[in-house]
């Protein structure tokens, strides 16, 4: 049975960092480290996991250094031939690990495994509904426009992928190697996803079932959508840098599919105004959005509009009725995914 190396970057998050470290002791994959990197968390974080005496448990103490630092902190003490990252406020259920190490054993050519991810609320409540990203066939093109992997709790990566892409630099005063790209501070995840499909063999692809439980956070609204705008044209400039002939044929199309994928980030967080101008400007960058996915992006422009135009109780009541319809049809894709043979687990 190989080991896991379970990373879990910490910065302020106590008030969901004992529930996320229980989540990765409850797992029914019993051999894994559990790697705790303190980046310099101000809070009572580090306090809380502390009380925790499972002997898997270690705490790295670092500068801060940001989500990406973190992850390269713990990837150089990792001890594991898998690497699976958890952020701090999400979750995963139990099978998480014992599903993702079975799809690496059975399939050598994947280096990069995920799952679909369930939707919580700050509180914990499941949503409803799921990121339910394509999960074979994933081509470069394809990772320039969208994000399969959908969040930095979905993946179990082998070693030998990190191996694959490192590179070395000195940003804090002696020669690192270094895993995902310290000068961002987001997009870091999709810059590294890229990086991988480029520049190795390995493959990334993602088995059905939802094992991992994304929450969502109010925090930040509009600005914070904005910075990963700009976050990842920074991404695209990199990988100019060293494939630019792909980025010159799939731009326009990346930053359309990013816009329109930030819009929906807007409609989530109750910001019309914002969603209107992103799927507007998404739309204008490059239409064939529109004739690739029709669905998906008439949906984003449609509720964009009403978000913006129609007066909050009504347009809460039809969003209530619009998730309850797609969280139905999304558990439906699951299941099919599992073959109908497994009873679909309700999370919350």
């Amino acid at each position: 049975m190989k080991k896991v190396s379970v990373i879990i970057p910490v910065y302020g998050v106590e008030n969901y960092i004992a529930a996320t470290v229980q989540s990765v002791l409850d797992q029914t994959y019993k051999n894994f480290e559990l790697l705790i990197i303190n980046d310099a968390s101000l809070d009572r974080s580090i306090e809380i996991c502390q009380q925790f005496t499972d002997p898997r448990i270690k705490i790295i103490h670092q500068a801060n250094r940001g989500l990406a630092g973190a992850r390269n902190t713990g990837i150089r003490h990792a001890q594991g031939e898998y690497l699976a990252f958890l952020d701090a406020d999400d979750l995963w259920l139990p099978q998480k690990l014992e599903k993702q190490v079975a799809h690496l054993e059975s399939s050598p050519d994947v280096g990069v495994s995920f799952s679909r991810s369930a939707f919580i609320n700050e509180a914990g409540k499941a949503l409803g509904t799921y990121q339910m990203p394509k999960l074979k066939g994933i081509t470069i093109p394809y990772l320039l426009c969208r994000n399969p992997v959908g969040n930095g709790s979905a993946p179990v990566i082998r070693r030998e992928v990190f191996e694959a892409i490192k590179f070395q630099d000195n940003l804090y005063g002696s020669i690192e190697d270094f895993y995902f790209d310290e000068h961002f501070r987001q997009s870091e995840d999709i810059e590294c996803w890229i990086r991988i499909s480029i520049q190795t063999d390995w493959q990334i692809e993602g088995i059905s079932e939802a094992l991992t439980l994304y929450r969502v956070n109010s925090g930040g609204l509009s600005a914070n959508m904005l910075k990963q705008l700009d976050s990842w044209e920074k991404v695209i400039e990199k990988t100019r840098s060293y494939a630019p002939e792909i980025v010159n044929q799939w731009e326009t199309l990346a930053r359309a599919y990013q816009l329109r994928y930030l819009a929906r980030r807007a409609v989530r967080l109750q910001d019309g105004a914002m969603a209107v101008k992103l799927v507007n400007r998404a739309l204008a960058t490059n239409w064939h959005i529109l004739s690739q996915e029709p669905q998906r992006t008439l949906l984003t422009l449609a509720a964009a509009y009403l978000l913006w135009l129609l007066p909050q109780f009504l347009y809460s009541q039809i969003e209530a009725v619009a998730l309850k319809t797609t969280g139905y049809t999304q558990r439906q894709r699951i299941l099919q995914g599992l073959g109908g043979a497994t009873r679909f687990r309700e999370v919350g």
